[in-house]
This record gives C-alpha cells, sequence and structure tokens, in this order.
C-alpha cells in the first residue's frame, strides 16, 4: 500500500493540494475555492487528487501519514469583517487603547497623502466598540512588579456585562503584563467558570512582548477570528479523521512551518499569510537542493502577487505585521503582498483616464470574463488570452475552454476608452501589472540592502511563469525558475507538504551592557524548556528536533531592533564580546556601513528561540541523463502570439512542458504549457530544462 505526503492550501481562486509517495512522486490537483464554505473546496481538492490516483477518497485518507493545511479562513473573516463579536478586558483607564492607535493610523506610508492629510484617511471601523471594552483595577509596573492587585470582583462583574451583551469571544490584555502573566491567567480561569466554550485569548499566551497597542491590537484579532477559524479547523479534522486519516492534523503557520490543529485553535493569528509562507519554505528546501542559496520567491495567483526573499539560505523575517490598519508584533517570514493576480480587475480611473490594474479581483466566481461564469470587467488572464499567451482550448489541461471572443470584447471597450487598439491595451494590462509586481521587489530587496541580481527568481502559482520573464528581467535577474513544472502552480501545497514543524517562543526581558552571561542563559532555557513541553505533548522524536536561538538588540535609546542569531543554546561569559560585535555587523548591513556606534551602550530586548522537528522531505533527484534533442511529441500546433517587443503579432512555437527533456533548450520565443500554468518566453530570452526538471527562463542572449 503506498503513502503520501499531502498538503492542502487555500486560494482566493483555487484550493491547491499536493501528494508525495514514499518514491519522491509528485501529484498535483486543484478544485474552486469555495468562499461560502473553505471545507468543501479542500474535500474538491482531495477529491481530485485521489482521483489522479485511481482510489477513492476514504482510501486516500488512509494513505496518508501527514496532512499539513494552509487556510485563508482567518485573513478573509478580517477582510470581509466578519469576525466574531469580541470582548475585551484590560487595565482600567486604559480602555481606549484599540481605539487610539498609533500616530500613523496604521498606514503603511504607501500613499503619502493619507499620511500627511489626515482628512484624507480614517481610523479602521473597530474591531472591539467601545462599549464592549472592560477596564479592571490591577497594575503591574515595568520591572514586573505587581502595584495593584488585581480586584476579582471588578473582573467578574465585567465578564458577566460582556457575556450578557453576547460576545462570542474575550481578549485579554493587561499593561506589563509579559513581565508578571498572574492577572491575565487569573481572568482567563474566570472567563472559562463563568462561561465554558467562550473563545478566550490572553496576550501573554499569544504576544509576550511589549508595545502596549501592539499587544492589544494583537489579542483583539486573535478573538475575532477565533470562533471562526476553530470551527472551521475543527470541521475539517472531524472530516478527514471520519474519511480515514488517523494522524495529527498539521496547520501551516506564518512563521515558517507547521503547527497542531489544537494550537492553530489556540492561536489562530498564526495562520495569517501561512498560505504565501508555505511558498517561501518550499523554495528553501527546493533552493537548497539545486544549490541556490539566495532567491526570490515569487507567487502570482489568481488573487495576489506575494514576494519573500530567502538570502543565504534563510527566509527574511518580520516582526511587525499589519492588517485592516491594526498593527501588531509577530514573528513570521516576511511575505509582501500586493493585489496582482491573474483575477486583477481592470478599469480606466476617471481622474486621469489611465488605465488602473488591481487590486480588487474577479475571485473564483465570477471570475475572468474569459471564465463564462457572468465577470463583465476584463482582468489580467483576459489580457493573457488576447495577447495569446494562454490556449482558449487548452486551459487547465483541457478541462475549460475560455471565452476568447468575450475577453476580447471586454478589452476592446477598455482600449476604446484610452486610445488603444485591441493587442495594445492588452499588452498595456499585462506591464502594468509586471511593473507593479517588479516594484513590490525592489522594496523587499533593494530597499534592505539587496542587490536583486545575486538572486535567482523562483516563479510560481498559476499565473506566474506567464509574467515572471519580463518583471525579472526589469530588476536585472539573470535567471528565472519554475520549479517542478506543473507543481509550480500548487507551490504553497507542495511547501506545505514539505515543511517541518515549528514551534516559536519569545520573551521580553531588557539587559544592558554589560552583560550578565548566566542571567541571558537562564531566560534562553526558560524558553528551551517551555519548547520540550509543547513537543513533548506533540510526540516529537528527541533525536529530530532543532533549537535555534536569537536575541533582539539594540543601541540604548533607540527603538530599531536587530535580530542576532546565536551559535547555539547559550552564550559564555567569553562570547559576550562577540554578540555585540555581530550586532554591529548586522546593524551596519542593514543600516549602511557607519551607521552603527560601536562605543555606544547596547540592550538586549527579546529573546527568541525556534524549535524545529524534522519532518519527511519530498525528493527531488538530479538526473545525469541530459538531452539536447526535443522530443517529436513536445511540439504543439503554433499560434499567433502579440509580443511587445516587436509590437505584433508573430506565429510562436508551442510545446507540452511535460513531455519536454532535462538537457532540452529552445530559443524564445515559445511558450511551454503544462497542465495549470503556461511558461512564456519573450524574445532574447531562452528556455532550458535543468537537471531537476525544472524550467529555467535565462533572461540574456546564450
Amino acid at each position: 500500500m503506498a503513502s503520501y505526503l499531502c498538503g492542502i492550501d487555500i486560494g482566493g481562486t483555487f484550493t491547491d493540494c499536493v501528494l508525495i509517495d514514499e518514491t519522491g512522486r509528485v501529484i498535483t490537483a486543484k478544485s474552486p475555492s469555495t468562499p461560502g464554505n473553505f471545507a468543501k473546496g479542500m474535500m474538491g481538492a482531495l477529491e481530485a487528487a485521489a482521483t489522479k490516483v485511481g482510489i477513492t477518497l476514504p482510501a486516500l485518507c488512509g494513505q496518508i501519514t501527514r496532512l499539513s493545511h494552509g487556510t485563508t479562513v482567518g485573513t478573509n473573516a478580517i477582510i470581509q469583517k466578519k469576525g466574531a463579536k469580541v470582548g475585551l478586558i484590560t487595565t482600567k483607564g486604559h480602555n481606549d487603547v484599540i481605539h487610539i492607535m498609533r500616530g500613523s493610523r496604521g498606514l503603511t506610508g504607501a500613499d503619502i497623502r493619507q499620511v500627511v492629510h489626515i482628512p484624507e484617511s480614517k481610523k479602521p471601523d473597530p474591531i472591539v466598540p467601545k462599549s464592549l471594552v472592560e477596564g479592571v483595577s490591577e497594575r503591574v509596573d515595568c520591572f514586573g512588579k505587581i502595584i495593584v492587585p488585581l480586584n476579582e470582583a471588578e473582573a467578574e462583574a465585567a465578564i458577566h456585562r460582556l457575556v450578557a451583551k453576547g460576545v462570542k469571544a474575550i481578549a485579554v490584555c493587561f499593561l506589563w503584563s509579559f513581565l508578571e502573566p498572574s492577572h491575565e491567567r487569573r481572568v482567563k480561569e474566570m472567563i472559562e467558570r463563568i462561561a465554558p466554550g467562550l473563545f478566550v485569548t490572553t496576550s501573554v499566551d499569544l504576544v509576550p512582548k511589549w508595545g502596549e497597542y501592539e499587544r492589544t491590537a494583537a489579542v483583539a484579532l486573535n478573538a475575532y477570528i477565533g470562533p471562526l477559524v476553530t470551527g472551521y479547523l475543527a470541521g475539517v479534522a472531524a472530516d478527514v479523521a471520519r474519511l480515514g486519516y488517523h494522524h495529527p492534523l498539521q496547520i501551516t503557520q506564518c512563521g515558517g512551518g507547521t503547527i497542531s490543529v489544537s494550537r492553530a485553535m489556540g492561536a489562530p493569528l498564526l495562520t495569517l499569510d501561512s498560505g504565501p509562507v508555505a511558498g517561501v519554505m518550499g523554495s528553501q528546501y527546493a533552493g537548497g537542493l539545486m544549490g541556490y542559496p539566495n532567491v526570490i520567491t515569487t507567487d502570482m495567483g489568481g488573487t495576489s502577487f506575494d514576494v519573500g526573499v530567502i538570502h543565504n539560505g534563510v527566509p527574511g523575517f518580520s516582526y511587525r505585521s499589519l492588517v485592516h490598519q491594526y498593527e501588531y508584533y509577530l514573528a513570521k517570514v516576511d511575505v509582501q503582498t500586493v493585489g496582482a493576480g491573474g483575477g486583477s480587475l481592470v478599469r480606466v480611473d476617471p481622474s486621469s483616464g489611465a488605465l488602473k490594474v488591481g487590486p480588487e479581483s474577479a475571485g473564483a466566481e465570477p471570475g475572468p470574463i474569459c471564465y463564462g461564469r457572468g465577470g463583465t470587467v476584463p482582468t489580467v488572464t483576459d489580457a493573457d488570452v488576447v495577447l495569446g499567451y494562454l490556449d482558449p482550448d487548452n486551459f487547465a489541461g483541457g478541462s475549460i475552454k475560455l471565452d476568447k471572443a468575450g475577453a476580447e470584447a471586454g478589452i476592446k471597450a477598455i482600449g476604446a476608452t484610452v486610445g488603444l487598439g485591441l493587442h495594445e491595451c492588452a499588452a498595456g494590462i499585462a506591464k502594468i501589472v509586471e511593473f507593479q509586481m517588479a516594484d513590490l521587489i525592489r522594496k523587499v530587496t533593494v530597499r534592505k540592502g539587496l542587490d536583486p541580481r545575486d538572486f535567482v527568481l523562483f516563479a510560481f502559482g498559476g499565473a506566474g511563469p506567464v509574467h515572471a520573464g519580463v518583471f525579472a528581467r526589469e530588476l536585472g535577474v539573470a535567471k528565472v525558475i519554475v520549479p517542478q513544472k506543473e507543481t509550480a502552480s500548487v507551490w504553497c501545497a507542495f511547501g506545505a507538504a514539505a515543511a517541518d514543524v515549528l514551534h516559536l517562543y519569545e520573551q521580553v526581558e531588557i539587559m544592558r551592557t554589560p552583560f550578565d552571561a548566566a542571567r541571558m542563559n537562564r531566560v534562553l532555557q526558560a524558553l528551551k524548556a517551555r519548547a520540550d513541553a509543547d513537543l513533548d505533548e506533540d510526540g516529537a522524536d528527541a533525536s529530530r528536533r532543532d533549537y535555534r536561538f536569537s536575541i533582539d538588540m539594540r543601541h540604548k535609546g533607540q527603538i530599531n531592533e536587530v535580530e542576532v542569531t546565536l551559535k547555539g543554546h547559550g552564550l559564555a561569559a567569553a562570547e559576550l564580546d562577540g554578540l555585540s560585535t555581530e550586532f554591529f555587523r548586522r546593524y551596519e548591513a542593514l543600516y549602511g556601513r557607519g551607521a552603527s556606534l560601536p562605543g555606544a551602550a547596547l540592550e538586549a530586548v527579546t529573546f527568541r528561540c525556534r524549535a524545529r522537528v524534522e519532518m519527511p522531505k519530498p525528493q527531488l533527484p538530479p538526473t545525469d541523463k541530459l538531452s539536447s534533442t526535443i522530443p517529436a511529441g513536445a511540439r504543439r500546433t503554433p499560434r499567433q502570439i502579440y509580443w511587445t517587443e516587436w509590437g505584433k503579432l508573430a506565429e510562436t512555437p508551442i510545446y507540452d512542458g511535460h513531455a519536454l527533456q532535462p538537457g532540452n533548450r529552445i530559443k524564445g520565443p515559445c511558450v511551454a504549457e503544462t497542465r495549470d500554468t503556461s511558461v512564456v518566453v519573450h524574445p532574447g530570452e531562452t528556455l532550458t530544462v535543468d537537471r531537476f526538471g525544472n524550467f529555467e527562463i535565462l533572461l540574456t542572449d546564450a
């Protein structure tokens, strides 16, 4: 009987499934996402995978040894403002923290007018209205000393008032609780006694870090999506168990691995952005096998375009997140997103008369005009059909017939508004979205002191390989890799299947130079003890555990912190000078040579432990059999494609991507088609297939 690793990722348009058997063979499947009930789309993807394997869904579930699932349920609840009714209990006198926010009002600076001109911006609708915020008497000072004991009578009365108002979740966040958690833990006990089954979250369990507003925002958001995500995950776990899956369900998380379904149900905030993060982790694994330590990851699906960076084999991390204008602190793989996908809607800006692409998307329903499901606004996919990048008769392996005439009519109408012909308008749409993607990549590379020319670019997602040749060339990247051919369209699901179990722990304890190694080690060992307790509960094999420690440091008096990675599980007194030296090196790498102050006092702020359990990995063996001969069966009927470089339609070679072999090399322009994507190779570029079976687009004449 076969056994499988399984990864499932829910996107805005499609739900993807990847199966990897014990020989390393990869089976991929897709099913339309079902926003009304995402579990239906997930089961549809599993059913499609079972059909490909040639067995029933229950038989497949019985043969899956590890199922890792990425979900956007929490993200969608926030975007659509469909979260639970939340109550907040906080320190009396600080009830308005979540409404005051920071001075930036959660704006990123992308639109400077909103930042500097307050009338052009507004705060978000509060996820916790003032009527549902309760202040209770208690106080802990900045050294972790209890100044005012918790008034339990006030706390109990506050809980009863919130329950009477019909809240479905309660968030608890007190001042300086991360230094003294007893008050929050006591209130949680009281809530569980008074209202059993009510979703409750505390800041000491979720984000034990300083930043009063950011901690409050984090627990409020966690409570806001908690009941919905918990219900979804409990239902999915029960469904797959009923179908014969008898192992712990794993959920992909934003930190770069998976967590148990029980942990995800307690901290659903960890699932936000987990799908794109899985794509980065899959790229880290594959890039390591292929010898690429520096990788720019680009995921273009139907709804969005996501970018991550892997430098020297390590994904970039961020510790500040923003959702619906609410900022919160949470360690996560840094993935930046822009609304630029295949389904991005094309409109004409009424004020400037210019073409505008995205960020709104046609989604799965009704989808682009060419899907024939009722869409009336042109999209990037419609432009791709008009240009000839996509074959209307062979989309998704021929399972979907695209309405090219409908796409042409929609693009032609837009073109008439801006004075462009059919193909010129379609080419303009493609160019706009490609340059938007290039701009986002610059933000995560050049702005952080990284040169895109030192990287290879992984292009995945259903629409990524269609456009990567242009935005990569715009950045000066020399090589684009479409990983594992058809698997590229479901790469985030592949990353989920390949991910390790990961728990991440943080503790704020501010220490100033000269550092005390013994005190630092006590904090590090306390974090390791928490990790061991959770991994024991997971049943993780001790021999497969790996611990990585780091400390966020800063110049004394500054706000910005720099993460410094430790070489071992602790610090000897003799290593303290090296810790400071490494801080100065990292600081100048980020902010420029000479930016640090070597003689200044330093502060260690946040101590961090990443506890990882290595899980079975898919096998991607290279081949030594390379052939320059293009198989006869790989050639398909040429078709007319409009190339911007030439400004005209030209008959272009088309290839069956599945039939191309390692060692094959084809001069552009050409298109290689797989079931779920098309690799578009422009004039002046070259398509090759490498030893691992990846498509490569070489962006210079070679």
